[in-house]
């Protein structure tokens, strides 16, 4: 008799765990699945399969003088087909990633210093992987800023791309003028503005001289990584590297070559 109650026991324990088991291990996957969703993603499709990725603010450095590290670009050493811009912790020099190629600038004893390595902590960083890139030949004339942003979403939309999300172009042309920037912020100042930015380090104007640019497009990132009243984010670098910064305004009347990222099927 009591053997009989023991296997009756027993035989409800075995049940009991095996209904528990039947409800754990299913919540046990769900809850795996939903651990690995963001690296299991695919690529944003409605963007041409680029993403875009970004560290740090504009506004958090105009508004509250953040300029401390929020990305160390040597992570990005080991990457292919990185296309990248952004400006170096506490504002002191200009980040480009041309395929992976750096070429940041900087002021050195009041010259332009060059540096090809991925040695930098960045307070702003903007880049993309591109894989391969659609080149579009242009002779439309180009008289401000607002109007190449223009050609570039329009000349997007008809590749494919989405232009409500971010995604990186490159231009390779001779501009008949490129107003250039390379910041050099004086410590301890805590007021920031544009011009404050421009006149902090190095500046002038190139006139019809080979460069390559390379930019980020986003009508929803202002005070992000393009500033309030821009759709753009523009680094460039000379056909000859003797000189790389900031693009502060771009005038192309005789053409040049628009790239967007290849639109992944």
């Amino acid at each position: 008799m009591n053997t009989n109650k023991k296997f009756v026991h027993t035989f409800k324990s075995r049940n009991i765990f095996s209904r528990m088991m039947n409800t754990f291990i299913p919540f046990l996957l769900l809850i795996c699945l939903l651990s690995c969703l963001p690296a299991c993603q695919a690529p944003d499709r409605s963007s041409g399969g680029i993403q875009v990725f970004y560290h740090g603010a504009l506004k958090k450095m105009m508004k509250e003088g953040d300029i401390s590290s929020k990305y160390n670009v040597a992570e990005l050493a080991d990457s292919s087909n990185i296309f990248g811009l952004g400006a170096f912790e506490n504002l002191k020099g200009e980040i480009q990633i041309f395929n992976s190629l750096p070429l940041h600038s900087f002021v050195h004893a009041g010259s332009i210093g060059l540096d090809s390595s991925f040695n930098i902590e960045a307070t702003l960083m903007v880049y993309a992987r591109v894989p391969k890139w659609h080149s579009i030949t242009f002779s439309e004339q180009h008289t401000s800023t607002k109007r190449l942003e223009k050609f570039i979403a329009e000349k997007a939309k008809r590749q494919g791309i989405n232009i409500k999300k971010p995604f990186p172009f490159i231009l390779e042309c001779s501009p008949d003028i490129l107003k250039w920037h390379i910041i050099n912020w004086k410590e301890g100042d805590t007021e920031h503005s544009h011009e404050k930015h421009i006149a902090s380090g190095l500046s002038g104007t190139l006139k019809m001289k080979k460069v390559e640019i390379i930019g980020f497009y986003s009508s929803a990132h202002k005070g992000i990584f393009t500033h309030h009243t821009s759709n753009s984010h523009m680094h460039f670098k000379s056909h000859d590297e003797t000189i790389a910064g900031h693009v502060d305004e771009l005038i192309i009347n005789g053409g040049g070559i628009l790239k967007l990222p290849e639109v992944i099927e």
